[in-house]
């Protein structure tokens, strides 16, 4: 595995790849890997000649200073996973590298970025699209992986794209989880013990949510999750919304999309902010 910290080189070894007819498959990351991160790597993998994965904790797309000084950076665990997950090229690049000045692009994401993440954590789509685009524009990558965890991002992106005029396919993989049920996240290493012991109730309460709605309302489905979930210690929820998973626009009645209505949720436990989704496969 190649360790890269320049633009400049990333630019010239994804050129060579592509000069000799090599497809080149991106995986963007924050860092502090785990198996959701590894699962994502193993499908590009499969599909691709090259693998790039980018490790980088994105400044622009944090409204919460504190949250951006918290942010787990594990670069030396990331890197023996990577090696071991087969990864082609390494990006790890400084900010200053990133952004040798302020990048003052403001894209017009539209609706799918004004709800939920968009509506709470103001600036944080406009970031997540300059940093993308930038990995975009230096990697030219044929397919980039993403999560389904961050269910709104990839609808960002993929808006992004169209904005911009990228040639590539962007690629959404399933959430990985713990044995438990709780998503996968970088996040979850700052939860206390006891937190730790309750976050899986948000996968359960998404799950008994689907079977509920069976014979609920929209809004009394929403209000039985938010209710179950706020009843439980450390726990509050900042948003529950079921949407349309094309517009992430919110729903108020089951027939208001012909698509499957996708929940989406963000959870205070204690001061970690966790997100998970689920489908409503009525």
């Amino acid at each position: 595995m190649e360790i890269i910290r320049t633009v400049k080189e990333l630019k010239q070894a994804t050129a060579q790849a592509k000069a000799r007819g090599s497809k080149i498959g991106l995986v963007p990351t924050m860092g502090a890997l785990h198996a959701g991160h590894v699962s994502l790597i193993e499908r590009a993998r499969r599909e691709n000649d090259i693998v790039v994965v980018s490790v980088f904790v994105n400044p622009t797309q944090f409204n919460n200073p504190t949250d951006l000084q918290t942010y787990p950076r594990t670069e030396e665990a990331d890197c023996a996973k990577l090696e071991a997950a087969g990864v082609d090229i390494a990006f790890i690049p400084s900010v200053e590298e990133i952004y040798p000045e302020p990048d003052t692009r403001v894209f017009d994401l539209g609706p799918v970025a004004e709800v939920m993440e968009g509506a709470m954590r103001p600036g944080h789509f406009n970031g997540v699209a300059q940093i993308v685009s930038k990995l975009f524009e230096m990697v030219s990558p044929d397919r980039a992986y993403f999560g389904e965890k961050d269910f709104q991002q990839i609808a960002v992106i993929r808006k992004m794209v169209e904005l911009c005029g990228f040639n590539l396919e962007i690629i959404d993989c399933p959430i990985k989880r713990e044995d438990d049920g709780l998503a996968m996240s970088s996040r979850n290493v700052r939860l206390t013990p006891e937190q730790r012991a309750v976050a899986p109730m948000i996968h359960k309460t998404l799950k008994e949510s689907v079977e509920f709605a069976k014979n609920h309302t929209v809004a009394q489905t929403i209000d039985m999750v938010t209710d179950t979930l706020n009843k439980v210690e450390f726990m509050e929820v900042e948003y529950y919304m079921i949407v349309d998973p094309l517009t992430m626009q919110p729903i108020e009645n089951w027939s208001d999309t012909r698509l499957t209505p996708v929940g989406c949720i963000t959870v205070y436990c204690g001061d970690v902010r966790l997100i998970d989704n689920i489908k409503y496969t009525n």
